[in-house]
Parts: structure tokens; sequence; C-alpha cells
């Protein structure tokens, strides 16, 4: 077992993040990119590494509600402790859009995409940088979801800044996403 929150790949990845750059790591399912939300250069630049258009928007994960609490506000208590239940099934919340997102995270939705994390490194990883990151599969847009390290250095090892070690968690589908305030599955995990 990894004590994540002293590991050097994840000190560095934090670093990285927090420096406005973009980096690879595992998640619960597939590798992922990831950097700060509010660096609207390193959320082009994963956008450009996808070839993805701004107006899909992005998934931001953290590893507690309080890394989510701006994004929160102005919702009913029922509708948070929902969101604030873990779930072994990775879930990514649609939450109404109170403004506190960018648009270059949000796209052309009203809703922002937020996802409680219970993979240990990602906890980790958004302990020490202090908040939640983007979260958006590690492929091109139209090819697979890379599964391994060596698959997202195959597919970006040129463009980006940093890609931890570690594994995925072992979740056989991507998370599943919902609305929080209507239930409606968007996309099924």
């Amino acid at each position: 077992m990894n004590d994540w929150q002293s590991h050097v790949d994840i000190l560095e990845a934090a670093k990285v993040v927090g420096g406005g750059g973009v980096i690879g790591y595992p998640t619960e399912a597939v590798w992922g990119l990831g950097c700060d939300p509010f660096s609207e250069s390193a959320v082009k630049g994963i956008l450009d590494l996808k070839q993805r258009s701004v107006d899909k928007g992005l998934i931001l994960i953290g590893s507690s509600v309080d890394h989510f609490a701006p994004y929160l506000k102005g919702l009913e208590p029922k509708d948070l402790q929902l969101f604030a239940v873990p779930s072994r099934q990775p879930t990514t919340w649609l939450v109404p859009d109170n403004g506190f997102a960018p648009r270059w995270v949000v796209g052309n939705h009203d809703t922002v995409a937020l996802r409680i994390t219970l993979h240990p490194l990602v906890a980790a990883l958004c302990n020490i940088f202090g908040g939640a990151i983007v979260s958006t599969s590690a492929n091109p847009q139209g090819l697979p979801a890379a599964k391994t390290q060596i698959k997202v250095k195959e597919y970006f090892a040129a463009n980006f800044v940093f890609c931890t070690s570690g594994d995925v968690a072992g979740v056989n589908k991507e998370s599943e996403i919902k609305n929080l305030l209507t239930g409606e599955v968007v996309r099924p995990g």
C-alpha cells in the first residue's frame, strides 16, 4: 500500500497542476488528464490534446465535499447530502452551475460535473493541490481511453508535462453521470 500523500510523483503532480501544467494520472477506471480548472491555458491544453470542443464541458474531481463547497452553494440540504454519499461505483453529479465554475469547464451547459473520488492516489493529489482538478479521460477524441500509463504516453508523450505512476482502481466502467436534482442518468456506469 502506497502512502500517496508523501509519494514523490504525487507531490510533483500537485506542483505541476499548481503551476498551470497538465498531468496524466490513474482514476477509478481509466487514466485521466488533469489540471487546475481555473487555469484557462491548462484547460485549453487538455482540450487541444484531446481534440475536444470546449462546448462539451469537463468533469472536476476532488476527494471531499469541501473541495466542491463553492460549486455547491445554493443547493438544498437534501441535495448536498446525496452528493456527499460515497459510492463504490464512481458517480459524477451534474450540479446546477451557480456561476463559480469557469466557462471553459462548464462548456455549453447549465450544470457543472463533479465527482468525489475514492481512489487513494487521486484523493492525495487533490488534497495536496488543495482542491478539485479537471478529470477527463486520457485519449484523443474517438480513440479508447487509456487504461495504462504506457498508453497515455503513446497518445501524448511529446505533448504534456508530467505523468504519475500508479494504477487504475479496477472499476470496469467510467463514472456514471447523473443529474443531482432530477436523478436522470446521463451516462450509465
